[in-house]
């Protein structure tokens, strides 16, 4: 991202740059719909599931971080140049939390970061590892484009601008991430929705937004301001449940979801970024969660990502796996039922 783009970005509506790192109280620049039960007017909220943490815990962390070391360079076994189109059901990690979903005949992308940093600059902020496993120029024709939140390692305006000019996918998100994106690029069409909104994509394939226990921000100003969401994806090959990040709150909105949809025929679960715990504990779940978390919904097959690429956090680049092995032996699930991905890795129905 250049330095001209952060500024459009700051020149948002009620948006200043005192706005963003300091000052009073300001209106919400993304989004000024009604209130709801989850929308006080100016922020949104998961009713009785907190994730905020203050100054001064972020600054106990920092000042106190103990962090294992991770490689510069940690590259993939895989790498996935996919078919132009999947009549069954086809899933690859590209990479952290990026994936393309290929069902029914159409290409759809969640969350697609292509840049090398997932940050707002291009010299500084978390670095990937390795590459996607996907090159750019493999994706198939995009039909459409799902993001879950605002953050910089799953919003990349980059790479969204980049499909924008090759393909014109369609793109869906959740309320307010529209302004995010037309800063900068106004031309880009984007659809946003609620959560419990649906955007029927064609094929017999339905989008439906849903709650997660996370937050947003672009900027330290603006946390809540823009809606975050999970999606539910009712496909002939089957349900698909994609978190892109969320803690475990109480286990509800997997009970929910369970209760509403029914098992899923995968679920794509995130299993990094979790330490120390007594920081993201609220927001990001570790994976004995994602374990807990598959057992709630019942879902025939789990995929585990949103570890290995970016650093965000403290625990080894490895960790998860480890983990995520240990919690299912001790929940007695067979380890194929919940696989933690590679870049470029595929799962096929």
């Amino acid at each position: 991202m250049t330095r001209r783009t952060i500024s459009r970005i700051l020149a948002l509506p009620g948006r200043t740059a005192r706005g963003l790192i300091g000052g009073g109280r300001a209106p919400n620049p993304y989004y000024a719909g009604p209130p709801s039960d989850h929308f006080d007017g100016v922020r949104f909220h998961l009713p009785a599931q907190p994730t905020d943490k203050g100054l001064g815990d972020m600054l106990r962390w920092q000042l106190k971080r103990e962090r294992t070391p991770w490689p510069k360079h940690f590259p993939s076994p895989f790498r996935d140049v996919p078919p132009a189109a999947v009549a069954g059901l086809r899933i690859v990690l590209i990479g952290h939390a990026s994936f393309l979903i290929q069902v029914a005949g159409l290409n759809i992308l969640i969350d697609p970061v292509f840049s090398d940093r997932a940050s707002p600059f291009t010299f500084a902020g978390p670095r990937r590892v390795n590459a996607p496993g996907i090159a750019f120029d493999d994706l198939p024709p995009i039909h459409a484009v799902l993001l879950t939140h605002n953050h910089y390692d799953h919003l990349d305006l980059a790479t969204l601008g980049r499909l924008w000019r090759r393909d014109r996918p369609r793109l869906i998100a959740p309320l307010g991430n529209d302004t995010i994106i037309q800063a900068a690029f106004p031309d880009i069409a984007v659809e946003t929705h609620d959560w419990d909104g649906t955007a029927d994509l064609g094929s017999g394939v339905i989008a439906h937004l849903r709650p997660a226990c996370h937050w947003s921000a672009r900027g330290v100003r603006d946390r809540r301001m823009a809606l975050w969401c999970a999606y539910v994806l009712t496909t002939p090959s089957g349900t698909i449940y994609h978190v892109g990040d969320t803690g475990f709150g109480d286990g509800a909105i997997f009970r929910d979801l369970s209760d509403r949809f029914g098992p899923p025929r995968v679920a794509n679960l995130p299993i990094g970024a979790y330490e120390p715990r007594w920081f993201m504990q609220p927001m990001h779940m570790n994976p004995q969660d994602a374990v807990e978390a598959l057992q709630i919904l019942g879902a025939a097959q789990a995929l585990g990502h949103h570890w290995g690429t970016f650093r965000l956090t403290d625990e080894g680049i490895e960790a998860p796996v480890a983990a995520l092995a240990t919690a299912l032996q001790t929940a007695d699930i067979p380890p194929g039922r919940f696989r933690a991905l590679r870049p470029g890795e595929a799962w096929e129905a």
